[in-house]
C-alpha cells in the first residue's frame, strides 16, 4: 500500500512524537500546577507535568475512547472526563501519592471509580456546578446533568431550539460558568434543523446568554469555550484562530491574540491563557473544517498546546504534537505539580493496576 492510501493504526498504537519549549516545563513547575490534555481522535488523555528540577517536561498517555470535556471540582479531588458514551469520574487518594514509585515524585493520585452510561450523545465540555455536573449534550442540543436512572437529564436548551432531539441542530460545545453556574454558552450557528448549523459554519456561531437562552454576540466562526473574564467572555474563534473578548452587553468582539492552530480548549493561570490547538483532518474537505478563513493561512496549522500572554497577546510557551496526535479538545490545568494518573484500562496502558481496599471487617 502507498503512503498515501494505508489505514491509520489504532490509536493506542500511534508513535507519538512531540517538543516543547523549555520556559513551559518552568512555567508549571513555578506555579505548582500540570495540564490534562484530552485528544478525541488518537484516544488519549495526556498528562503534561515537570520534572522534579523543573527543567523538563514528563508527559503520561492513558488510554480512553474518544475522550473530549475535563470537569474539576472545586476542591480538585474529583474529576469526570466524557467520552464515546460515559462519563467517567476519578478520585484522588492523596495518601497513595507518595508511596508511588519513585517515592516522593507525586503529590496526587487519581483513580477511576465509576462510569455512568450515557449513550453517544457527543458530550463537549463540562462542569461542576455545585454537587451536579453539568454537560454540553451536543447531540440533543441541550445541558444536561446525569441522575444515575435516565441517560441523562434535560436541564436547559437555547430558546431557538424547540425539541430536544438527537439531531445536533446548532452544534452546542462550549460552556462558562459564573459564580459556580452556567451562565454562557457556544455554539456554531443559530439553526433548529438536522445538522443545520454546517452551511453558515464560518461566520453563523455564537455565544448564549444561559439566563436569557437567546443569542448576546453573534457573527462568530466556530467559536469554542466561552470563559467569563474581567467583566466580558473570552473564548476561541477557532474558524479564525484566535482568541477573543466578547462583550455580552454590546455584542461586540475584541482579537485577544492569533493563535497556530484551530483553538479548542481555554484555561487559565494567572494572566496565562492554556489553547487546546488543532491541526486539520487529513481530508481538509471535510464538512467541519473545510471553507473557514484559518484554512486560507500560508503557514502550516499546530497539534498542541499554546500559552499566550493575555497582556499582549504573545506566545510565550508551547507543546507540539507532530506525530501522532492531530486534534485537541480540552485542556485543563490540574493544581498539582506532578500527579499520578491511572486510567481504567491498566494493561493496555502498560502500568501496574492499583487496588484501594479497606480493612476487613470481622463477620
Amino acid at each position: 500500500m502507498t503512503e498515501e492510501t494505508r489505514p491509520d493504526p489504532p490509536a493506542g498504537m500511534r508513535r507519538i512524537d512531540h517538543e516543547y519549549s523549555r520556559s513551559l516545563a518552568a512555567f508549571l513547575a513555578q506555579h505548582r500546577v500540570s495540564l490534562l490534555i484530552t485528544t478525541y481522535e488518537a484516544g488519549r488523555l495526556v498528562l503534561a507535568a515537570p520534572s522534579a528540577d523543573g527543567r523538563e517536561l514528563d508527559l503520561s498517555y492513558r488510554g480512553l475512547t474518544s475522550p473530549m470535556g475535563v470537569a474539576i471540582r472545586t476542591d480538585a479531588d474529583t474529576l469526570a472526563v466524557a467520552v464515546q458514551d460515559q462519563v467517567w469520574q476519578f478520585r484522588n487518594v492523596p495518601g497513595l501519592a507518595a508511596r508511588l514509585d519513585p517515592p516522593g515524585t507525586h503529590d496526587a493520585c487519581y483513580l477511576p471509580r465509576q462510569a455512568v452510561y450515557t449513550g453517544p450523545i457527543d458530550a463537549h465540555e463540562m462542569a461542576w456546578c455545585g454537587g451536579d455536573l453539568w454537560i454540553v449534550n451536543t447531540l440533543f442540543s441541550c445541558l444536561c446533568t446525569l441522575d444515575g436512572v435516565h441517560n441523562f437529564v434535560p436541564r436547559w436548551k437555547p430558546r431557538f431550539i424547540t425539541a430536544i432531539a438527537a439531531e445536533d441542530r446548532c452544534h452546542l460545545n462550549g460552556l462558562g460558568l459564573i459564580g459556580g453556574q452556567p451562565a454562557y454558552v457556544t455554539a456554531l450557528g443559530e439553526t433548529d434543523t438536522k445538522e443545520g448549523w454546517r452551511p453558515g459554519k464560518a461566520s453563523g456561531g455564537c455565544v448564549i446568554d444561559v439566563k436569557s437562552g437567546q443569542p448576546v454576540v453573534r457573527g462568530l466562526s466556530m467559536p469554542h469555550s466561552p470563559r467569563p473574564r474581567d467583566g466580558g467572555v473570552l473564548l476561541l474563534e477557532s474558524g479564525r484562530g484566535r482568541i477573543v473578548r466578547a462583550d455580552p452587553g454590546s455584542g461586540t468582539v475584541e482579537s485577544i491574540a492569533e493563535v497556530p492552530g484551530y483553538g479548542r480548549g481555554l484555561a487559565f493561570v494567572g494572566g496565562y491563557a492554556f489553547v487546546g490547538l488543532s491541526r486539520f483532518r487529513k481530508s481538509s474537505s471535510t464538512p467541519t473544517f473545510g471553507n473557514l478563513p484559518i484554512s486560507e493561512r500560508t503557514t502550516p496549522l499546530t497539534c498542541g498546546v499554546s500559552v499566550v500572554d493575555l497582556a499582549g497577546g504573545r506566545e510565550v510557551a508551547r507543546l507540539e504534537f507532530h506525530t501522532g496526535i492531530d486534534e485537541i479538545f480540552d485542556v485543563q490545568v490540574l493544581p498539582y505539580r506532578h500527579p499520578w494518573f491511572s486510567g481504567p484500562h491498566p494493561k493496555t496502558d502498560e502500568i501496574p493496576p492499583i487496588w484501594v481496599v479497606p480493612q476487613p471487617r470481622e463477620l
